[in-house]
């Protein structure tokens, strides 16, 4: 009988068998599957920390491999929809931030002016006037919350960024935002209590919002935060439509203009290439002249006049509802300043026109929807409206040079590249979880990981902005809720109209083959730490 049993194979378990309870009779098969089980996991959360510690010996040196990734253009036209330039026969131009650039300096006159009306009209506490603008706090693309108070930043899918909620100039911990919010994910059914601050005006209007929410707070007053947005909104709006702001501009051109030759060589090559050109834009003709004299004074001949340059020129079209109105267009008188009351049909050579809306520019010109492409800096008042009739769009965004030019540095591309090596050593180590249960060592690898990755997040992110980091990304590099909004209504984004001269007029711009969500975006792989 011993021989028999002697002879007989033996069957030897393997451990996924026994964690699957393939050859299981006893209770004794499950604790060796168990304790298999264990074993497997640490060796695994052992091998994902020798696999850290020798990623993070190369986090001393940049690899030169990361040196042979291509840099993008900071001067380049970014592409989300397929176009052919030799389709567009009509070239349309916001004026402010579009054919206009401004100093850093308009954005502190814009802050002042409202703080001293809010003082003034509204009567807020005379304290309010010793705000200052800080210009190292707001971005373009922040979101404010009505009904909250909080100032957010959100990514592409609606959640707000960890370190991108500030109540007053209180950045809130996590457990503050979920405290407040339930989650972080808001998702974009629920951003109806939310206001975009999308246009590059938003940055006197943030700060100030943040800094009025700062003094009630400071103050120990009770507020509702909807009047602190309606307050400020209607104040910065009031120093606009009331010409304060264009008085102040004007006044101190060489304070707050920026002048720009090539400006002048992309429209006149636009004109000798047969294209037709117009201005639309919210501001009155005046202060658009004077600053069109200004940025081009440099450049035009004595006898030459900016309005040669334009067919069409529309100002306080009163956008977004432009789009989407029915007011009839009236002819301005330059010299009189007022409005004629006969019927616009045609419009004249050298001659000015206000209000208007889209259905009647369209039956007057004549030009259909997709020969037209229109360059604007605010994604809902000026590209919204036109994307839904068929224009083609061009986002102007004047942060993008300098963002992309922080994006080609070695410095950036290698936090990135050490953010994407711990973010799958994360990953890794979130798979050994079994039935939530987590082992001390779990723990004490998940804590160093996060630890070093937070470190990286705080890097890239002071790169930019030491409060919300980049524009366009967040601070894992993924793509923010502004990126949302340009790859929407942009058919093109880039820096300034003039980015076109470095194009063939005749140019197919297409959509990369390797497209992420936005062109513009290099993601640096975590292989470039792997050892052969």
């Amino acid at each position: 009988m011993s021989r028999l049993l002697s002879s007989m194979p033996r069957r030897t378990l393997s451990s996924t068998q026994l964690r699957s309870g393939v050859g299981r009779s006893s209770r004794a098969y499950a604790v060796i599957a168990q304790s298999v089980q264990a074993s497997d996991i640490q060796d695994d959360i052992a091998k994902i920390r020798r696999d850290f510690l020798a990623v993070k010996e190369n986090f001393v040196r940049i690899p030169d491999a990361l040196k042979g990734i291509p840099k993008m253009n900071p001067l380049g036209i970014y592409v989300n929809k397929n176009l052919r330039l030799d389709n567009i026969q009509v070239y349309g131009f916001d004026y402010d931030y579009t054919l206009a650039h401004y100093s850093p300096n308009l954005q502190t006159l814009i802050y002042d002016l409202a703080k001293e009306y809010m003082v003034n009209e509204f009567k807020y506490p005379q304290s309010c006037l010793e705000f200052k603008y800080d210009p190292t706090f707001p971005i373009r693309g922040l979101y404010y919350d009505k009904l909250k108070g909080c100032l957010l930043k959100l990514d592409f899918f609606g959640s707000i960024e960890p370190d991108g909620c500030y109540f007053g100039r209180h950045k809130l911990s996590r457990n503050e935002i979920v405290e407040i919010y339930g989650t972080r994910h808001i998702g974009r059914d629920q951003l109806w209590g939310l206001v975009g601050l999308m246009d590059f005006f938003c940055f006197s209007e943030a700060c100030l919002i943040a800094d009025m929410v700062q003094h009630f707070v400071d103050a120990k007053l009770d507020f509702d935060a909807s009047y602190i947005y309606q307050d400020v909104n209607y104040a910065i709006q009031h120093v606009h439509q009331s010409g304060l702001v264009h008085k102040g501009i004007l006044s101190d051109p060489d304070r707050y203009i920026v002048k720009n030759g090539q400006l002048l060589r992309f429209l006149k090559m636009l004109k000798e290439k047969g294209k037709n050109l117009f201005l639309l834009t919210n501001s009155p003709y005046n202060f658009v002249d004077g600053g069109m004299r200004f940025m081009l004074e440099d450049s035009l001949g004595q006898r030459e006049s900016w309005r040669e340059l334009f067919d069409v020129v529309i100002a306080k079209a009163n956008k977004p509802n432009f789009y989407t109105s029915e007011h009839p267009f009236r002819c301005y008188d330059v010299e009189k300043d007022t409005l004629a009351y006969s019927k616009v049909d045609v419009f004249l050579p050298n001659k000015i026109y206000y209000h208007g809306c889209l259905k009647s520019f369209l039956n007057v010109t004549k030009w259909k929807g997709p020969e037209v492409m229109y360059f604007g800096d605010h994604l809902f008042s000026d590209l919204r409206g036109p994307s839904k009739a068929g224009w083609r769009t061009a986002a102007i965004i004047q942060e993008l040079e300098s963002e992309i030019q922080i994006q080609n540095e070695d410095s950036y591309r290698f936090e990135q590249a050490k953010f994407h090596a711990i973010q799958e050593l994360l990953g890794k180590l979130h798979a050994t979880v079994s039935n939530g249960e987590r082992s001390e060592e779990y723990d004490s690898l998940y804590e160093l990981l996060n630890d070093e990755r937070q470190k990286v997040r705080c890097t890239m992110k002071k790169m930019f902005n030491r409060s919300f980091g980049a524009t366009f990304l967040t601070d894992t590099g993924q793509e923010s809720a502004f990126a949302y909004n340009i790859h929407q209504y942009a058919d093109v984004y880039t820096s300034k109209p003039e980015n076109f001269l470095f194009y063939p007029s005749e140019a197919w711009l297409h959509v990369p083959f390797d497209i992420k969500i936005l062109p513009h975006h290099v993601k640096v792989p975590s292989s470039l730490f792997k050892t052969p």
